[in-house]
């Protein structure tokens, strides 16, 4: 019986291999003829009829439309690696990536290429210098930390062509955007990956995007970037810059708090493991995930932040009026502040209950 389920397995493999040949035709039909990657009425035609197959044939739906979903993803990626989006006769562009051996440059840098851009790369290594390569490339992409962005964006700016793009990846936008306004006449664009260098596929990944100066070239960015899958919203420096005060530094903050919390309170994490339930695994996980990472690149991401003092002051405050309710046993308060947040996140939770029992789902599958 095993033999003949390996062999079904193989079978399996086999059908997905021409499935992928059959990816590879339609990407190059799309590029001929100018589509968009991405089809979500295909995408829901095609998961409705796998689960009505599946229901019919007594498989578990929500299992099967998982594998599906996998399938378009890798299909998806799979089409832009073939140029699916990429105009064919796109003009090939200088592109120098400034910090191009640091963790995020590789990252840029292998996005560029893929689409069939010539890179120059500079870094702390390499013979090339800044100014050099600002003043031959077409487009200059400063990946360098966050506290030295400024700085090399002022000392490369005057070197960019006027005709040229100048353009960061950093994770605040109000200051690296003024810098480079203020130091070339070049076009402008502040940009910020929402994803890490770890990340399996760019498929999906947002990306934000801020105008600064000249719009056929941002246009240029938003293409190239929902060229090779990535969700592009735009937006000014200062909303972004606000709106990260909520999704980086309050996230990361109580991160932190939970695990110096956990660190400080003296109970080995190795005793809490046997009781743990799929909801407290994935917050450790979480938590140990941001603590595996640099303590620079997060520093500087809540200490540049301009409204950083004001998150940290709401997050105390809310500890504080949380904690007094806690100690006093006032179940009454307690409901009332539990209603309250809860009205906050509206039809959301709904959402939040279906994506972390698909989430909680995964991580039981894997112990």
């Amino acid at each position: 019986m095993r033999a003949m389920i390996d062999a079904l397995d193989r079978d399996l493999l086999q059908i997905m291999a021409r499935r992928k040949a059959l990816v590879a035709e339609v990407a190059a039909w799309k590029r001929q003829h100018g589509m968009r990657i991405r089809d979500l009425p295909r995408e829901q035609q095609v998961l409705r009829d796998r689960q009505e197959h599946a229901e019919e044939l007594g498989l578990p739906v929500g299992e099967v439309e998982s594998i599906f979903r996998l399938l378009l993803r890798a299909s998806r990626d799979q089409q832009a690696a073939l140029r699916a989006e990429v105009p064919i006769d796109q003009t090939p562009r200088t592109v120098a990536i400034i910090g191009g051996h640091g963790k995020i440059g590789r990252l840029v840098g292998r996005l560029f290429a893929d689409l069939g851009h010539r890179l120059l790369i500079v870094d702390t290594d390499t013979a090339l210098r800044g100014a050099e390569a600002a003043r031959v490339a077409d487009v200059t992409v400063v990946s360098v930390p966050i506290e030295r962005t400024e700085q090399v964006i002022r000392e490369l700016g005057p070197h960019v062509r006027a005709d040229a793009l100048l353009m960061d990846v950093t994770s605040i936008k109000e200051a690296p955007m003024r810098a480079m306004l203020e130091s070339t006449t070049a076009s402008v664009v502040g940009t910020h990956p929402m994803f890490g260098p770890s990340v399996h596929t760019l498929q999906g990944q947002r990306l934000v995007l801020c105008r600064g100066r000249g719009d056929v070239w941002a246009d240029w960015v938003a293409r190239t970037f929902a060229a090779r899958g990535l969700v592009v919203t735009e937006t000014t420096a200062e909303q972004h810059d606000r709106a990260m005060s909520v999704v980086q530094v309050l996230t990361h903050f109580q991160t932190q708090v939970l695990g110096l919390t956990l660190a400080r309170m003296g109970v080995p994490l190795s005793e809490t493991l046997p009781f743990t339930s799929p909801a407290y695994l994935l917050e450790l996980y979480v938590a140990a995930r941001h603590f595996a990472q640099d303590p620079a690149l997060y520093g500087s991401i809540e200490m540049r932040n301009p409204r950083t003092g004001e998150v940290t002051a709401a997050f105390g405050a809310a500890v504080d009026e949380l904690a007094g309710v806690i100690a006093d046993g006032d179940q009454a308060a307690f409901t009332r502040l539990f209603e309250d947040v809860r009205g906050f996140f509206g039809d959301f939770t709904a959402e939040a209950l279906e994506q972390s029992s698909f989430l909680i789902d995964r991580i039981v599958e894997r112990q």
